[in-house]
C-alpha cells in the first residue's frame, strides 16, 4: 500500500467515524422526538459523509487499477470498480 493509499484510507476512516457520531446524534434526536427539519438535516449529513468516504475509497481503487501492469487484470478490476461506484450512485 502506497503512502497516498494510507493517507486516503485514514481520511476515509475519519469520515466514517464522523458519520457514526452523526448517526448516533440522529438516533438520539428521533428517540427524543425532536423536530423533523434538524433531524433530516443531520441525516443528510450522515449520508453525504458515507458517500464521500465511499468515493474516496473508489478513487484509490481506480488509481491502483490504472497503474496495474496487466491489461487483462486492469479491465476486470475496472469493471468491478464500476459496479461498486454505481452502487453508491
Amino acid at each position: 500500500m502506497s503512502t497516498d493509499d494510507v493517507v486516503v484510507q485514514r481520511a476515509a476512516l475519519n469520515r466514517l467515524k464522523r458519520a457514526r457520531g452523526q448517526l448516533d446524534a440522529v438516533i438520539r434526536m428521533v428517540e427524543e422526538g425532536q423536530a423533523c427539519e434538524p433531524t433530516v438535516t443531520q441525516l443528510a449529513a450522515v449520508s453525504k459523509a458515507l458517500d464521500r468516504a465511499g468515493f474516496m475509497m473508489i478513487s484509490t481503487g481506480v488509481k491502483d487499477c490504472l497503474t496495474s501492469s496487466n491489461e487483462e487484470g486492469r479491465e476486470e478490476a475496472l469493471e468491478r470498480l464500476e459496479k461498486v461506484f454505481m452502487s453508491l450512485a
